[in-house]
C-alpha cells in the first residue's frame, strides 16, 4: 500500500515515484502499480500478475481496428491531460521557489492559480477514473462504477428504451409522421415493384407449400371438414336450396336429362326389359303369355317415358314437382326426416372413400397452386400483380385508403410493442448481462474516454482561474 501511494504514473506506461496520476487509474485489485496512460493491466511488475495481464491482453484481440484507433486517441488525450497536470505542478513549484526568493507579489498569484489547477486536475482525474476502475487500485467506495453496475445499467437502459421508444404514443406518432400508406402506395404503383412483390409472394407460397407435409394438411383438412359437418345440421339448408330450385324450375333440366337418357336406354335394352318381366312371371303360366305380357309392359313403359320426355305438362312431371316441394318442406320442418338425413350424413362422412376424396382434393389443390405460382403468366400471378398495382394506385390517390393502411400498420406495431415490450427490452438487458465486465469497461472507455479527458483539461484550467480569482479577492479584502 505504501508503494502504491509513493508511485504515481507519468503517462508513459511506467511508474515514477513522486509523479502525479495521469487519469488512467489502476485496474481493480492492483496494489503494486498505479494507472498509466497506456491502459496497462494491473499487476505489472511481478511475474504472476503480469502473465495474467498478458492473457487478458490477448483476449482483447476482439477489438475492431476502429476500436483500437479510438483507444490510441484516448491514450494520447490521457498523456495531454497528465502533461498539463505536471505542467501546473512544475509552475507551482517554481512559483513557490520564486516567492521564497522574494520575487514579488506576482509569485503568489501564479502559485495560487497553479495550486488550484492541480486540485481541479486531481479531482477530475479521480472522477473520470472512478467510472472505469478503482483509482490507484484502492477499493474506494463508489468507484469502478461501470464494471460493478454493468448489469444494472443494462436494466436501466432496457427500461429507458421500453418507456421512451416502445410506448404506444411514441410508436403511433412516429409511424404517423412517416406516412407509410402514401409511401407504400407510391412504391406499389410502379410496375417493377409490383412484379417484385408478386415474385416474392409466389416464392414464399411455394416454400410454404413445399415445407408442409401432405399427410399433415390432409389430416387437418379432413378433420376440419368432418367437424364442421358434424357440428352443423345440413337438412334445413338442403331443404331451402331444394325449395328455391323447384320454385325457379331449375330441376326441370335435370328431369329432361334423366327422362331422355331413360328413353335411350329402353330403346337399346328392350330385350333385357322383356326378359326381366318374363323371368318374374309364375311358372305355371304359358310361355307365350309371359312373352305377350313382357312386350306389353315394355311398350307401356316406353310410351310413358316418351310422353314424359315430350310433354312438359305431363302429370308425372307435376307429381314430381309436388314431391320435391313436399320433400323440401320436410327437410326444413319434419323432425324425423331431418334426423334421417343427419344419420345418412354421418354414415357418408365415416366412409373411407369420402376421407380419401377429401385427402386427394388437397393434393390436387396444392399442385394447382404450386403450378400457378411458378408460372409468371398464370392467372393467379397476373391477378395478384393487378391487385397490387390497383392497391398502390388507390393508396396513392385515396386518402381514406391511406388512412386505413396507416391505421392497420399502427395497430399492428402497437400490438407488437405493447405485447412483447418485455421480450424486446430483455434483448438489451440480457445482452448487456452477457458482456464481460472488463471488456465492456474498456469498450466504453475507448468510445467516450477521449471526451472525458477534456474534462480533466477543463478542470485544470477552470481550477487555475478559480484559484487565481479567489486569491485576488482575498488579497483585495485583506488590503
Amino acid at each position: 500500500m505504501e508503494r502504491a501511494k509513493a508511485e504515481l504514473p507519468d503517462g508513459s506506461g511506467r511508474t515514477r515515484a513522486g509523479a502525479e496520476p495521469d487519469g488512467a487509474g489502476a485496474e481493480p485489485g492492483a496494489a503494486n502499480a498505479a494507472p498509466d496512460g497506456t491502459g496497462a493491466e494491473p499487476g505489472a511488475g511481478t511475474g504472476g500478475p503480469a502473465a495474467g495481464g498478458a492473457v487478458r491482453d490477448r483476449a482483447m484481440t476482439a477489438f475492431s481496428p476502429a476500436d483500437e484507433a479510438k483507444r490510441r486517441g484516448v491514450r494520447r488525450m490521457k498523456l495531454t491531460a497528465t502533461g498539463l497536470l505536471l505542467f501546473v505542478a512544475l509552475v507551482y513549484v517554481l512559483a513557490e521557489w520564486a516567492a521564497h526568493r522574494g520575487a514579488g507579489a506576482w509569485a503568489g498569484y501564479v502559485s495560487a492559480a497553479a495550486e488550484a489547477g492541480m486540485v481541479g486536475a486531481l479531482a477530475d482525474w479521480f472522477a473520470v477514473t472512478a467510472l472505469f476502475r478503482h483509482p490507484l487500485g484502492l477499493p474506494i467506495p463508489h468507484t469502478a462504477i461501470i464494471p460493478k453496475k454493468k448489469d444494472q445499467l443494462g436494466v436501466s437502459l432496457g427500461e429507458f428504451v421500453g418507456e421512451n421508444f416502445l410506448s404506444e404514443d411514441v410508436v403511433r406518432r412516429r409511424l404517423r409522421s412517416v406516412g407509410i400508406g402514401s409511401r407504400l402506395g407510391a412504391w406499389l404503383a410502379v410496375p417493377e415493384h409490383a412484379d417484385r412483390v408478386t415474385a416474392e409472394l409466389s416464392a414464399a407460397l411455394r416454400g410454404a407449400l413445399t415445407v408442409l407435409r401432405d399427410s399433415d394438411v390432409q389430416a387437418v383438412v379432413g378433420e376440419a371438414i368432418t367437424r364442421r359437418a358434424d357440428a352443423q345440421e345440413i337438412a334445413p339448408g338442403i331443404g331451402k336450396m331444394l325449395d328455391r330450385v323447384v320454385a325457379d324450375g331449375g330441376h326441370r333440366r335435370a328431369v329432361d336429362l334423366i327422362v331422355s337418357r331413360a328413353h335411350d336406354w329402353l330403346i337399346l335394352h328392350g330385350d333385357s326389359v322383356m326378359d326381366a318381366v318374363q323371368g318374374g312371371a309364375p311358372g305355371w303360366t304359358p310361355r307365350f303369355v309371359d312373352k305377350r305380357v313382357g312386350e306389353r309392359v315394355y311398350k307401356e313403359l316406353l310410351r310413358f317415358v316418351t310422353e314424359m320426355r315430350d310433354m312438359p305438362a305431363h302429370p308425372a312431371r307435376g307429381a314430381l314437382d309436388r314431391f320435391l316441394t313436399d320433400f323440401a318442406s320436410d327437410l326444413q320442418s319434419d323432425t324425423d326426416t331431418r334426423a334421417r338425413v343427419e344419420r345418412l350424413k354421418t354414415e357418408v362422412l365415416g366412409r373411407g372413400e369420402v376421407q380419401d376424396l377429401i385427402a386427394s382434393a388437397w393434393t390436387a389443390v396444392r399442385s394447382m397452386i404450386v403450378s400457378a405460382a411458378e408460372d409468371e403468366r398464370s392467372e393467379l400471378r397476373l391477378r395478384v400483380r393487378a391487385s397490387l398495382l390497383s392497391l398502390g394506385a388507390r393508396m396513392a390517390s385515396d386518402a381514406k385508403v391511406r388512412a386505413k393502411v396507416d391505421g392497420w400498420v399502427e395497430g399492428a406495431a402497437v400490438y407488437v410493442v405493447t405485447t412483447y415490450r418485455k421480450e424486446i427490452t430483455s434483448l438489451i438487458t440480457d445482452t448487456v448481462a452477457g458482456w464481460d465486465a472488463e471488456h465492456t469497461t474498456k469498450k466504453i472507455e475507448a468510445n467516450i474516454g477521449r471526451d472525458l479527458q477534456f474534462i480533466r483539461i477543463n478542470g485544470t484550467v477552470v481550477g487555475s482561474l478559480a484559484g487565481l480569482l479567489i486569491y485576488t479577492v482575498s488579497r483585495m479584502l485583506g488590503a
